[in-house]
């Protein structure tokens, strides 16, 4: 499982990076999502980079 935590505002970013924060379950500042490790889930971590934090939870 890996926990996805936004630490950066979408403001000022494209609209694909906004919608690609939507679709892992984040709307604001320090809001959290757990997901697990998905070949489709790494894309969209990549994406976002920049606006994101990614922790390993163990299991």
């Amino acid at each position: 499982m890996i926990k996805v935590t936004q630490i950066r505002s979408a403001i000022g970013s494209k609209q694909e990076h906004r919608g690609t924060l939507r679709a892992l379950g984040l709307g604001r500042i320090g809001q959290s999502r757990e997901h697990k490790e998905t070949p489709e889930l790494e894309g969209r971590l990549r994406k976002v980079a920049h606006l994101i934090q990614v922790e390993e939870l163990s299991e």
